[in-house]
């Protein structure tokens, strides 16, 4: 297994929560769909379209309450209301504009040698839906119903695959499968590899079958033990498992959530359909990855 090494202290990064025009136009514009060929002009740029969202995403307020801060026209009207805005939101959640935004980030991150999978690091996280809708389940561990989304991150706690959803009551273990293969598809994509990789994970994932997917990725699992209210230790040679680097993911995952938790429309879920509050992680997601380039 690779040296561990002292989780190193990042120099502050603003995570933005608006954008300018020079920095929209150069990471986020080419990724979305506004406008059709063949009917009206927008009323506003793209720009101020999607930093009216940001707005919404950052302080957490309902869309209604968006109208306030909506800037007037030539006569002294609200240039756009709340309620074309959310449709637009919904457009670019449901057509893939902030899917390919977020992949593009990751694949910026990696042209400017910004990321560092040598060692990634995985968990869930459970969000409480307080107007019920798709995808749901009540969590009794966490005592709420809601929504749980499964993201990994490299050793620098840039997002990297955050595309594993499910219900609030769905064990965290079986739907590793299914967010490595997300983290393969997007490692290819961006032309990197993690073949020798570490996968550092919680010892809620702990099983034969994480273990057995993580080898055949050909990475390195460092996964603690799960005893399972076992009395005795289980027979057979020890799994790989290195506490120093296990303990980076207190500076990573961990560190991730709570900046995604700057953004206040994504610590609840308000959102009846799970696309659309998909659609506020990959906006927050995509944020964090940029926290390098905007200004």
């Amino acid at each position: 297994m690779r040296m561990p090494r002292k989780p190193k202290k990042l120099s502050y990064k603003h995570i933005p929560t608006w954008l300018e025009e020079d920095d929209f136009i150069r990471f986020v514009l080419p990724d979305l769909s506004y406008g059709s060929p063949f009917g009206p002009k927008p009323k506003i740029p793209a720009c101020k379209m999607f930093n009216y969202i940001l707005h919404v995403m950052h302080t957490g307020c309902q869309w209604q309450l968006l109208q306030r801060c909506i800037d007037k026209d030539a006569t002294g009207q609200a240039e756009i209301h709340y309620t074309n805005v959310f449709k637009q939101f919904k457009r670019w959640s449901v057509d893939g504009s902030l899917k390919r935004v977020f992949e593009n980030t990751v694949l910026r991150l990696h042209q400017s040698h910004l990321l560092d999978l040598t060692v990634l690091h995985g968990d869930g996280t459970t969000t409480a839906g307080k107007k019920g809708g798709d995808n749901m389940g009540y969590s009794g561990h966490k005592h709420f119903k809601g929504e749980k989304v499964v993201a990994i991150t490299d050793r620098n706690g840039n997002v990297l695959s955050p595309y594993t959803t499910a219900p609030g009551n769905k064990n965290e273990s079986p739907l590793f499968g299914r967010a490595l293969t997300h983290l393969k598809s997007m490692v290819k994509q961006i032309g990197a590899s993690i073949i020798g990789s570490i996968m550092s994970l919680d010892g809620v994932y702990d099983s034969r079958q994480n273990r057995k997917s993580i080898f055949n990725a050909q990475m390195i699992p460092n996964i603690p033990e799960n005893k399972r209210n076992r009395k005795h230790e289980k027979p057979g040679p020890k799994r790989i498992f290195d506490p120093v680097i296990f303990q980076e993911r207190f500076f990573t995952i961990e560190r991730m959530f709570s900046w995604e938790d700057k953004f206040k429309r994504a610590l609840i879920r308000f959102e009846r359909i799970s696309q659309h509050y998909f659609g506020v992680k990959l906006i927050a997601y995509s944020m964090i990855n940029l926290r390098y380039f905007c200004s």
